[in-house]
């Protein structure tokens, strides 16, 4: 259920519901607005909305009929912005976060992140594990990458994200990062949302290739249930019969998301496409139907990546890009 607090409700009426809630069996996540608080008791309690509806402080009751309930736009009606180390996700401005696939050495991820920060990016990305299709192929470097993600934020100011794969890695990438990265493949890694959910960090929820968005919401919800409510969703495409296009973007996400949940919501152009002549236009869709950000794939030699050079744009195309969207941002009432 929801409990709607009355505007100037105190400090003291909000935590007698909290506890109220918990001797029911609920667990309570307070949700802060801009006028008035938000309880939202989820759970299997007892749901005797009348005990709550008369303490004080309480405005009203209701029931929450979505399956994902912190995620949500019935319990918190305002968009949710995200803090990134200084980095915000959501609200007027467009954030790109932009890099490599793949940390292949620390002058590789330095050079990025020095390119993509001239060109106007506010954060980088670079995986230091890598889930791959094959076995055989490059699965990234581990601790020592995360080393060098850290040297080329110490050296740009740039904070990163990188992506989690094994639940074990979790202590060791938290160690490092600005921001978890949970890729398509571990969208129900139930024991991995969970534990990131733990955490204090943020946390960039990539959609499945065969996920609906009902699922994608819900896999959004196992973190916010354990006390994590910094979530940016990232759509990154879809599998379809299409074979033209790596996957398939599904662009009406971003709509139909904005319309059920409170949570930014981001794109991924380059896995989408497979292929970064389609990226900018890509792009400039993603930004014209309401995303709040970009992920792009950006290396300086793409042809000799060590992993998705064909999606990933070379540094000039990069900043011809970004002019290309900071216009399309001017024309939706956004900035960069």
């Amino acid at each position: 259920m929801i409990v709607v607090m009355k505007i100037g409700a105190s400090d003291a009426q909000l935590n007698r519901i909290c506890s109220k809630g918990e001797e029911m069996g609920f667990k309570p996540h307070v949700i802060y607005g801009k006028e008035r608080n938000v309880v939202g008791l989820v759970g299997l309690g007892k749901s005797e909305m009348g005990i709550i509806e008369d303490m004080e402080g309480v405005d009203r009751v209701l029931p929450i009929t979505k399956p994902y309930k912190l995620a949500s736009k019935e319990v918190k009606k305002e968009y949710s912005t995200v803090d990134v180390s200084g980095v915000q996700f959501g609200g007027e401005e467009i954030t790109v976060i932009a890099g490599p696939c793949a940390v292949e050495s620390e002058e590789q991820i330095v050079k990025s992140a020095q390119y993509v920060k001239a060109a106007g990016a506010k954060m980088l990305r670079g995986g230091a594990f890598k889930p791959r299709t094959s076995p055989y192929s490059f699965q990234g470097l581990g601790e020592e990458g995360l080393k060098y993600l850290s040297q080329a934020r110490e050296e740009t100011g740039l904070p990163f994200t990188t992506e989690v794969v094994n639940p074990r890695d979790v202590d060791l990438v938290y160690k490092y990062t600005d921001m978890f990265q949970v890729g398509a493949r571990n969208i129900q890694n139930f024991a991995l949302l969970t534990l990131l959910g733990q955490t204090d960090k943020p946390v960039l929820l990539k959609r499945g290739m065969a996920t609906t968005i009902d699922e994608f919401l819900m896999a959004a919800e196992y973190i916010l249930s354990e006390g994590n409510k910094n979530v940016v969703l990232c759509e990154r495409g879809i599998r379809t019969f299409e074979t033209a296009t790596r996957n398939t973007l599904d662009i009406s996400c971003i709509p139909v998301v904005k319309e059920r949940s409170h949570l930014p919501i981001i794109i991924d152009p380059s896995h989408a496409a497979g292929h970064w002549h389609y990226v900018p236009a890509l792009s400039k869709a993603a930004i014209a139907v309401g995303a709040d950000g970009l992920i792009v794939e950006v290396h300086p030699d793409p042809e000799n990546a060590l992993s998705d050079g064909a999606q990933s744009l070379n540094p000039d195309e990069f900043i011809k890009m970004m002019g290309q969207i900071r216009t399309v941002a001017l024309s939706v009432g956004k900035h960069m």
